[in-house]
């Protein structure tokens, strides 16, 4: 695809929008947020780490051109439903309205057990934050996304998603169900200029490890540009 097919997919007439992070971490959120914002997109980043946000924004900043928004910070736990629309809603009064979310939070790793030894409530956590919260931040944002006829909403998962493993289990069942979704999302809101897309890295994510968080930016990048699948499995 050209580069002038790309931008015609993006749908980027007029100023970009804020492009934020839920669940901002050092790697593939930090990495995703300098993508876009040498794009020229303003960076909104959610965490519930004051601290870890803080380095993060800091180190963004350097890294950004100069003329770029100062990156802003919103700290919450995502799985709290109030505080997450609230996280969203002060960053939309900083940089503008909000183009692109991207929703990454990690799982417990506490939570990740054999099959056999996985709760209740082991799985309730995981479905709390991989699609109750999900389905929270796409509340808070769809609506103003298809009043203004764009927007991109982007979600990351796990391998397990596709490779669902017996000693994993509630990344499978978790990942299951927000592919379910995020395949809705994609069904319903794209004739309404909303593009919504799945990201499943399969294998570590990392400096010198199979992928690195750079490159897996990159395939963010032109899924919000390209928009033209809903799912995209890196292996």
């Amino acid at each position: 695809m050209t580069a002038d097919a790309e931008t015609r997919g993006a749908n980027t007439a007029g100023p970009k929008g804020a492009f934020v992070v839920i669940g901002a971490g050092p790697g593939l959120g930090a990495a995703a947020a300098r993508r876009f914002g040498r794009e020229g997109h303003p960076v909104g980043l959610i965490a519930r780490d004051d601290g870890r946000l803080e380095r993060m924004a800091a180190d963004l900043a350097r890294k950004l051109p100069a003329t770029a928004p100062v990156p802003a910070t919103a700290t919450a736990d995502v799985t709290d439903a109030d505080a997450l629309a609230a996280a969203l809603g002060m960053l939309r009064e900083r940089l503008g309205p909000i183009e692109v979310v991207l929703f990454s939070p990690r799982p417990s790793l506490e939570w990740i057990k054999p099959v056999l030894d996985t709760g209740p409530q082991d799985v309730a956590n995981a479905l709390a934050l991989s699609v109750v919260a999900a389905t929270a931040a796409v509340q808070t944002v769809a609506a103003d996304m298809r009043r203004r006829g764009r927007g991109t909403l982007l979600f990351t998962t796990g391998g397990a998603a596709v490779e669902p493993h017996r000693d994993r289990a509630v990344s499978g069942i978790a990942y299951a169900a927000e592919s379910a979704y995020v395949r809705m999302l994609h069904d319903a809101l794209g004739e309404q200029g909303v593009y919504a897309a799945q990201l499943t890295v399969v294998g570590p994510i990392g400096p010198g490890a199979r992928h690195e968080p750079d490159a897996v930016a990159d395939r963010l990048w032109q899924l919000h540009t390209r928009r033209d699948q809903p799912l995209l499995v890196l292996r």
